[in-house]
């Protein structure tokens, strides 16, 4: 099956569209859960406001059509940078079967919303090396995180992410640094002006990320482990066949894989950080997973190892909508 998807066909805009559905066979039985706590971003008061309590229908259709549309967006972006010898879909591919591979991923969250502001940042990211005019650059992407932490705060981490992809991407220039510090804050700067003009200084607090060393699971069941280990598996294979074919690879998109390597290590403590994120919030963590386990299906030359990791990916996503349908 993969093979298929290693061809650039637009056809494959079709299969991807199949695979998005199959893996969330479930979804027609079941409606997706709508997580919206109260104390994480705007993106909460939209979910609860205006997604909470709509039809089953729409709820799939959202869900599908943001997972597909989220492929496919990741994909372009790859492709575009050439981040990979070849243009494919596999790496959309490899985040629509991820998407089903753990059971609180099937759900309309925050984090998930979160992901359309995280592609948009990579995309910014990957132009800043050898900018003409990267001050314009860094203060749109600070404007990009400022606006990303209100909507939701656990991206809060991404201010982490943007100033070592900075370091990493430029020689140090305090004028670039200060311009990207200047539109992180600007939004808050905005807010707090709101507030303190209607004497409201007290909800900004709410405003600002809350951070509390947790566990997101108190249970783990031995599916949430095989579906962990999966998971493990395919993204260890893919940092391996990374830095295999990583000397290869021109500078420019060796900073690329760079930037990419440093959202996969700060955002994958993000369940673990903030109060109240739940397993759901890992699935900002699934862009970066997704990226790198797209190398164990791309690069092997025989088919054996991708295809043997699709069926298995297969059958754990079965056996998940078997027990979603079974509860």
């Amino acid at each position: 099956m993969v093979f298929l998807f290693r061809d650039k066909s637009i056809i494959n805009l079709f299969f991807l569209a199949l695979l998005c559905i199959g893996v969330h066979t479930h979804l027609f039985m079941v409606a997706p859960v709508v997580f919206s706590h109260t104390d994480d971003g705007v993106f909460s008061f939209f979910l609860k406001q205006y997604i909470v309590g709509l039809p089953q229908t729409v709820l799939v259709v959202l869900y599908l059509g943001i997972v597909f549309f989220q492929a496919i967006r990741l994909n372009l972006i790859l492709n575009n940078f050439r981040m990979f010898p070849q243009n494919t879909y596999v790496p959309a591919m490899t985040f629509i079967l991820l998407t089903g591979i753990m059971p609180q991923w099937s759900s309309i969250s925050s984090a998930m919303l979160a992901n359309f502001l995280l592609l948009w940042l990579f995309a910014r990211l990957s132009k800043l090396y050898n900018n003409p005019s990267p001050k314009t650059l860094l203060f749109n992407t600070g404007l990009i995180i400022g606006l990303s932490v209100i909507c939701y705060h656990p991206t809060a981490l991404l201010i982490i992410v943007v100033l070592l992809a900075l370091m990493e991407v430029r020689p140090f220039n305090t004028a670039e640094w200060v311009v990207l510090l200047m539109g992180i804050v600007l939004p808050y700067y905005f807010l707090f002006s709101w507030f303190f003009l209607k004497d409201e200084l007290s909800h900004f607090l709410s405003y600002l990320p809350s951070v509390q060393l947790t566990l997101p699971l108190q249970h783990w069941s031995e599916n949430l482990l095989f579906d962990l280990s999966f998971l493990l598996i395919v993204l260890l294979l893919g940092l391996y066949y990374w830095q295999v074919f990583n000397q290869r690879m021109v500078i420019q998109i060796r900073k690329n894989w760079g930037m990419m390597a440093t959202m996969l290590v700060i955002l994958l403590p993000i369940p673990f950080i903030f109060t109240n994120s739940g397993i759901e919030s890992a699935f900002m963590a699934l862009v970066p997973i997704a990226v790198f386990s797209s190398n164990t299906f791309s690069f092997p030359r025989r088919l054996v190892l991708p295809n043997l990791l699709f069926w298995l990916s297969v059958v754990l996503i079965a056996y998940n909508n078997w027990v979603f349908i079974k509860n």
